[in-house]
């Protein structure tokens, strides 16, 4: 990558990736839903031996790509949490 010439370049190119990620949000988020078809209860939504999984995978894959694996673990951590409660709620098994 270039180095940007300026901070309105560095604040450009934030915003095309800011773009990038929420496309690719989008199509995590099909696939939340399609996955929430085949889950018939609270545990399996939240499924805490998954997450864990997908947190430590993330971990590796950040330390290989040069991202802070523990800024890796917060973004997927709260990721995967909105999903969690957006699945929760369109399927409704949020406890009361």
């Amino acid at each position: 990558m270039d180095s940007p010439g300026s901070l309105a370049d560095v604040r450009a190119r934030i915003d095309g990736i800011d773009g990038e990620l929420v496309r690719l949000l989008a199509d995590r988020q099909a696939l939340v839903r399609a996955a929430a078809a085949f889950k018939t209860d609270e545990r399996s939504v939240r499924a805490p031996d998954r997450v864990e999984r997908v947190v430590a995978l993330a971990r590796s894959r950040a330390a290989d790509a040069g991202l802070s694996p523990e800024v890796a673990e917060a973004v997927w951590r709260a990721m995967i949490g909105a999903f969690i409660e957006l699945e929760l709620g369109a399927a409704g098994l949020r406890d009361a």
